[in-house]
């Protein structure tokens, strides 16, 4: 199956539209069901350095946060597993409820929002993070243009993760089946547009840059999620 990016609805509605709405809370059950905050989970205390001084709280950005709930879910995941941190999420659009905002303040994880192009606030002058997230993020971008997003990710970080579409014929099947758990006209579009534009083998390995000096992983995610790690040599 040939890669193909094509637009999707929830990138051209306004947030407060009711479909739009509707379709992100689609989306919070479909990370669920999927099991992104598990992946991204066992995968970050994988690759977490032994020896980080647990005195200092991580920073952590997440790129196309959108609503910042999955983002949430890992702060309370990892809060239970012992690691503190302050949250950076970036999206052009961000739409951070206050019930969001005040589920990071209840767990004392300071969070910052930023309302900008990932590329400019990339390639702008900011602090370097302990851990550069995306969640069915890149899959938006075609790969000249993610090839320089993860650039300017690798430069700003020692540990990127990301989980994005598995592109199969499996994952396009339960894309189709959305209207069986009542997901609206938006998400069923968006979804089998997503896993048209997902990933596989090892394709955002190949367009990592200097793969030499960094650990890479790159894996399907059952059921229907494919997964990405790089983590520099240190």
């Amino acid at each position: 199956m040939r890669r193909l990016i094509q637009p999707e609805l929830l990138d051209a509605l306004p947030p407060d539209d009711p479909a739009a709405i509707a379709s992100r809370s689609d989306l919070r059950r479909l990370n669920f069901i999927m099991g992104h905050a598990g992946y991204l989970t066992r995968t970050l205390f994988r690759l977490l350095p032994a020896s980080r001084p647990t005195s200092h709280p991580l920073r952590v950005v997440e790129l196309g946060g959108g609503d910042g709930t999955l983002l949430l879910r890992l702060a309370q995941l990892w809060s239970l597993l012992g690691v503190r941190a302050e949250v950076t999420l970036v999206d052009r659009e961000p739409v951070i409820s206050r019930e969001t905002r005040g589920g990071f303040d209840a767990l004392r994880w300071p969070l910052e929002c930023v309302a900008a192009d990932v590329f400019a606030w990339l390639g702008s002058s900011r602090p370097r993070a302990d851990l550069v997230l995306a969640n069915l993020f890149l899959h938006h971008f075609e790969d000249r243009s993610l090839s320089e997003l993860l650039r300017l990710a690798s430069t700003m970080t020692n540990l990127f993760i990301a989980c994005e579409p598995r592109r199969s014929t499996f994952a396009l099947a339960a894309a189709h089946a959305l209207p069986l758990i009542g997901c609206n006209a938006v998400t069923r579009h968006d979804a089998v547009v997503s896993v048209h534009a997902g990933f596989a083998d090892r394709e955002l390995s190949r367009l990592w840059p200097c793969a030499a000096e960094w650990q890479l992983k790159e894996q399907s995610v059952p059921p229907f999620s494919h997964g990405f790690s790089a983590r520099r040599h240190v």
